[in-house]
């Protein structure tokens, strides 16, 4: 791995100076010295280099929202060919990221902006530090916000991290629950439906359409004391059973509803086509994965599979 003497400016980049034009004089100062105490991105470009114009400014921005865990210093291979010669750069753009005076993360060629923020993230955690911060950070108000019932502002909050970071699937799939809880359920649709294709498939726009499911599910969901009663009436009523659970889901009695689909698969788990299982799922899929429900849920529902 090649490692730089100590030999040159000496001295780290001022805190709040996160990105800069680097060159063959200050390489040492601002990369090898300032990585002494944070990890230093060095993004190799040049004018005439079409990528380097698109990943440029992804990777300023995503420095950035990382809030001074990282920096980045830019540096023009036309102007500075002695340096790129020594750290053997054969195509740009190419970007090294620097901790402790060493190289040691980087990539070639362009990136999009998924892939940026998993290379910030491993490049702080490279240097000791947590990943995330900024957007993250403001993601976990939102979150709190739409605990604590104010929906609407958790809404703003996420609309204007995505105004930020249009790829951001934390953003996006909580802006649909935040409308779902203004019970606004064709806009929460509406987001999810029309989310980026990098992004489509993430775990959090997954867990928004199972809650968009669910909420319509619930608007067609019959009184859960008349539901109750056919139930008792009979035990083999599956359909009751299963309408019994979507009631008692909208009424906010999710371990309830999960009680009720476990007992529907226990005693006919290819009624209506997996009906039961694919529901329990839909409700799995919508809480996080370390709900005591979902992972109550999950063994039981296990031990059945496999008994």
């Amino acid at each position: 791995m090649l490692e730089f003497g100590t030999n040159g400016q000496a001295g780290a980049a001022p805190a709040g100076d996160l990105i800069k034009d680097g060159s063959e004089a200050t390489f040492v100062a601002d990369v090898v010295e300032a990585s002494k105490e944070v990890p230093v991105i060095v993004d190799f470009w040049a004018p005439w280099c079409g990528p380097c114009k698109a990943l440029g400014p992804a990777l300023e921005k995503a420095v950035t929202e990382a809030g001074g865990k990282v920096r980045m210093v830019k540096v023009n291979v036309d102007e500075n060919q002695m340096i790129a010669s020594q750290l053997r750069i054969q195509s740009i753009p190419t970007v090294y990221a620097f901790y402790d005076g060493k190289p040691v993360d980087g990539f070639q060629g362009a990136l999009p902006p998924g892939e940026i923020k998993t290379f910030i993230d491993r490049v702080v955690a490279a240097g000791g530090g947590e990943a995330g911060g900024g957007l993250e950070e403001a993601i976990e108000a939102a979150e709190q916000m739409l605990a604590e019932g104010a929906a609407a502002d958790a809404a703003e909050t996420f609309a204007a991290i995505l105004g930020e970071d249009p790829m951001n699937a934390a953003a996006l799939g909580g802006l649909a629950r935040a409308h779902l809880a203004l019970d606004n359920v064709d806009q929460a649709e509406a987001l999810v439906a029309n989310a980026p294709a990098e992004i489509a498939e993430a775990k959090e726009i997954e867990a928004a359409k199972a809650q968009i499911a669910l909420a319509r599910q619930a608007a067609a969901a019959g009184p859960v004391d008349k539901l109750r009663a056919a139930v008792e009436a009979n035990a083999e009523d599956h359909q009751a059973r299963y309408d019994l659970a979507q009631a008692l889901y909208a009424g906010g009695q999710v371990e309830e509803a999960v009680d009720e689909l476990l007992e529907l698969f226990r005693r006919d788990r290819e009624w209506n086509d997996g009906a039961a299982k694919a529901q329990l799922f839909t409700i799995f899929d919508a809480l996080k994965p370390q709900d005591p429900i979902v992972l109550k849920g999950r063994r039981r529902l296990s031990s059945m599979i496999f008994a």
